[in-house]
């Protein structure tokens, strides 16, 4: 047993020592990776994993980093895919503008929903957030002078950049992968700074963190305001992606698959979100043939991980989640050095 933690303490300081050459080496895959394949379906999968690695890391931020439960992940998707398609056909808004326009409305919502919640926590935060999450559906269907109601919006207009038209998944892959680099950079500068370090002070313990001067309240909020606004922002890409949206394509079902790749990848960690975007959308297209039985394997696969590695695959072994595991290993630890 010490050998093996010793090796895997000597494989996280080899790679902590070139991570940077790894993320290098990896994005240089990432980039050239459609030049090794001419299939749609795959890049189309590839597509996918991009666009719910940033929607499934815009959720940990919330989630990992101040330890507040948002489930409502569905809702803010829903505002910021309809704000641009709304901005799009009816007012003719360029994509371009249109992706920081669903941005700023998005976090604006989230404000509106972390502010008369922000001394709600657990439970009762989790089950306003679900409520939320129906209610944005509820709208996208009954608004239809605006939304187009059951019938959704059509045509949604595909961006163009420099004489580039993105109309297929190969173009748009591109696209997800700058917005998953933009957002993985900008949010690791955040959690390091001032911000970051109050939002896991929060986590951690929110009375300790007031009576070091910590306004909970504010960075609570902007916390939820941060998380809506890249799930805004991923929401307002995905619309001329699909270039049609009606309210079934935010559902709770929605909601549920993001947080899977939260739980199973690890919460409070970068890397987390994307390894549960790969195994959950890897999963997806293997159980296919199935049908609705996968959704059984995936609940089976989450049950297994919050039993026996609670923190996730990323996540620290003497993390806050994994404390049980690490508290019974520690008493075995005693007993038979005793």
């Amino acid at each position: 047993m010490n050998m093996l933690s010793d090796a895997k303490k000597q494989a996280e300081t080899v790679f902590n020592r070139h991570k940077m050459l790894y993320a290098v080496l990896l994005l240089v895959f990432l980039s050239l990776f459609p030049l090794f394949t001419d299939k749609s379906y795959v890049m189309g999968v590839m597509c996918r994993i991009l666009m719910y690695a940033t929607l499934a890391g815009a959720l940990n931020i919330i989630n990992g980093y101040s330890g507040q439960t948002c489930l409502g992940v569905a809702g803010f998707f829903c505002f910021g895919a309809y704000t641009e398609a709304i901005l799009a056909t009816k007012v003719g808004l360029s994509f371009w503008l249109c992706i920081p326009l669903a941005g700023v409305v998005t976090a604006l919502v989230g404000l509106l929903v972390a502010w008369p919640t922000l001394k709600m926590s657990g439970i009762y935060l989790a089950i306003v957030t679900l409520g939320f999450s129906e209610i944005a559906r509820l709208l996208a269907l009954n608004a239809t002078p605006l939304t187009g109601g059951a019938l959704g919006i059509k045509n949604i207009p595909v961006p163009e950049l420099f004489g580039i038209v993105f109309k297929n998944s190969r173009s748009y892959y591109y696209l997800f992968l700058i917005l998953a680099i933009v957002f993985l950079f900008i949010s690791n500068r955040v959690v390091k700074s001032k911000i970051g370090r109050a939002w896991m002070s929060i986590r951690e313990d929110e009375l300790a963190s007031k009576s070091l001067g910590v306004n909970a309240s504010v960075y609570k909020a902007a916390n939820f305001m941060y998380g809506a606004f890249w799930i805004g922002v991923v929401g307002s890409v995905y619309a001329p992606y699909v270039r049609f949206i009606d309210s079934t394509y935010f559902t709770l079902d929605e909601g549920w698959n993001i947080l899977s790749m939260v739980i199973l990848g690890g919460q409070g960690t970068f890397l987390g979100p994307i390894i549960g975007s790969i195994i959950v959308n890897f999963l997806t297209e293997v159980l296919r043939p199935i049908g609705q039985w996968r959704l059984v394997a995936f609940a089976l696969l989450i049950i297994f991980m919050m039993w026996y590695r609670p923190q996730g695959l990323a996540g620290a072994t003497d993390s806050k989640l994994a404390g049980n595991i690490v508290k019974k290993k520690s008493q075995d630890r005693e007993k038979n050095h005793d």
